[in-house]
């Protein structure tokens, strides 16, 4: 017991061991950063949209702003939507799409799917990196994203459960075998409570910083279009739907929890009710 708990302890301080800790939980926050993102461009495009001095102004805008504003979103929800549909299927069924290389399975069957894991994974940064260097240049972090509108407490708190559940989803399916074959050539690794505990206080950190005020006005924004009587576009429907989307997924999380309690409690019961009937028996 004590030879292995202190090996535990030598695994947990490997330089190795420090590096693909850090790697996941950083690469893991690409997914929470899209939905910052998304809601930062949404904010940006609806203040260009009202005050409509992007068409009226004489000089050229840089080319990364456009891309920004324009491609950038548009990826990030189709890979957003992808992630979180997988997401729910996940929660529902309670099965997961795994891209790890399994030391039984052959090569050539295994590479496709990390193939595909390495595709989404530059694609995230990709379009995380432009958005962010795109929304520094167009001040989108100097606006007001909140329109005065406060969600209460339960509704944030039940649309965070759904973007941690989609997180994890996004790092064992994408990330994790990503950083797995680059760091340990492939091996199979088993998800660590040292991991949970780091992404989950990241996930917080960042929400609490903010992505919990932010995220908002992808719920807000088609209402506030149409108080102003504008053209509510399909990325503001998309942008609707992906957060409604998180929450489902959150709530279905609650009820999963609150099912998963009553059953010990019954449990608990049964046994309380059994265990007098069976000493009975034997007197």
């Amino acid at each position: 017991m004590g030879f292995s708990l202190q090996q535990r302890a030598k695994d947990l301080f490997n330089p190795k061991e420090i590096f693909h800790f850090f790697t996941l939980t950083l690469l893991s926050l690409l997914l929470p950063l899209s939905f910052l993102l998304l809601a930062r461009f949404s904010d940006a495009q609806y203040l260009l949209q009202s005050l409509t001095w992007f068409q009226y102004s004489p000089n050229p805008f840089p080319y990364v702003l456009t891309l920004a504003l324009n491609i950038n979103p548009f990826i990030l929800y189709i890979l957003v939507s992808i992630i979180s549909i997988a997401s729910l299927i996940h929660i529902l069924s309670g099965k997961i799409i795994t891209l790890l290389r399994k030391p039984s399975s052959s090569r050539n069957g295994v590479q496709p799917c990390l193939y595909i894991a390495w595709i989404l994974l530059c694609s995230f940064q990709v379009c995380v990196g432009l958005g962010i260097e795109g929304s520094i240049v167009a001040g989108v972090y100097d606006s007001d994203s909140s329109f005065g509108v406060e969600r209460s407490v339960l509704s944030r708190g039940v649309f965070l459960l759904g973007l941690h559940e989609t997180t994890q989803v996004w790092c064992r399916m994408v990330v994790r075998p990503v950083v797995d074959d680059t760091v340990f050539g492939g091996v199979v690794r088993e998800e660590r409570w040292v991991e949970r505990v780091g992404l989950a206080l990241s996930l917080g950190t960042l929400w609490w910083w903010s992505l919990r005020e932010d995220v908002e006005t992808l719920v807000v924004m088609v209402e506030a279009k149409k108080e102003q009587l504008m053209d509510v576009r399909m990325s503001d429907l998309v942008g609707l739907w992906l957060y409604y989307l998180t929450v489902a997924i959150g709530m279905v999380k609650v009820v999963k929890g609150l099912v998963w309690m009553a059953m010990c409690r019954r449990a608990r019961r049964r046994a309380t009710t059994v265990e007098p009937s069976d000493h009975d028996d034997k007197v």
